[in-house]
């Protein structure tokens, strides 16, 4: 006859809520916090530190573990490979104005099925010190229906661009304050979506002033490195999140490079 054992389920539930106690007590959570309050971002190996000081003899698969541990409860964020910020996340969503969402209705109206994402450059002047008086209002679509978005603003009596060089730019920017110019979208361009509207993450925002010196004329030099500190120190920034992106405009390396002068 088979005799099948069931367990003492009292006793496992005991065993666990026991063994979860006590290595949540070996978090040191507060002390950590505490810790690394005064710190924008830190590595891993500032964590080894944090835990050696009290445990000499702690193992890396130990703080492998906590680190993860951490993560997952939402004490610590993940922001970079190796790279960490204290939890409570600071999220960055760009404006949202009239104009950004009465084209929006026009475009999903005449172009259903279109991948779209909307900003206006004057977000930046959040970061910025020397305040531009003109701004883009980009609408980057998916390549193949770029001349289709463009000539439907056109008939709409909507000033715009489509892919301007800077040359095209100079000559024959018009006077209005606000311009709109069409782009292809990068495809696995991380975006966020508010309210319906496709807008771009601030890990976007910050690839794109780096890539492109003709839209993004007035975020270059000294400019451009206040907006990435002011970024960095304000909001939660994905560094593997810009990496990707970057990978993807075919900057990866330059990107990175920059990227490491602010740590």
């Amino acid at each position: 006859m088979l005799i099948i054992l069931l367990p003492n389920y009292s006793f496992l539930l005991y065993l666990y809520f026991n063994f979860f106690t006590i290595a949540t007590d070996k978090l040191y959570i507060d002390q950590l916090k505490d810790y690394f309050k005064d710190k924008e971002n830190f590595e891993t190996s500032d964590i080894v530190e944090f835990y050696s000081q009290s445990e000499p003899e702690v193992k890396t698969t130990t703080i492998n573990w906590r680190i993860y541990s951490l993560v997952q409860s939402g004490v610590l964020n993940r922001i970079g490979r190796g790279k960490f910020a204290i939890g409570g996340n600071r999220n960055y969503t760009p404006e949202i104005s009239h104009k950004i969402k009465l084209i929006h209705s026009k475009l999903i109206k005449e172009f259903p099925y279109l991948r779209i994402c909307l900003w206006n450059t004057s977000s930046l002047n959040e970061f910025m010190i020397h305040q531009p008086g003109r701004f883009y209002l980009l609408i980057e679509v998916d390549k193949e229906a770029a001349q289709s978005v463009f000539f439907y603003l056109k008939e709409n009596k909507f000033s715009v661009f489509i892919e301007p060089t800077r040359d095209l730019i100079e000559k024959y920017r018009p006077d209005e304050k606000e311009t709109l110019i069409v782009k292809s979208l990068v495809s696995e361009a991380p975006l966020q979506t508010i309210t319906r509207i496709n807008l771009p993450t601030i890990e976007k925002m910050l690839v794109d002033i780096f890539c492109d010196d003709v839209i993004f004329a007035a975020q270059q030099g000294s400019e451009m490195r206040a907006i990435f500190n002011e970024a960095l120190g304000k909001y939660t920034v994905n560094e593997n999140r810009m990496l990707r992106y970057a990978d993807r405009r075919r900057k990866k390396d330059s990107f990175r490079e920059y990227l490491s002068s602010f740590r």
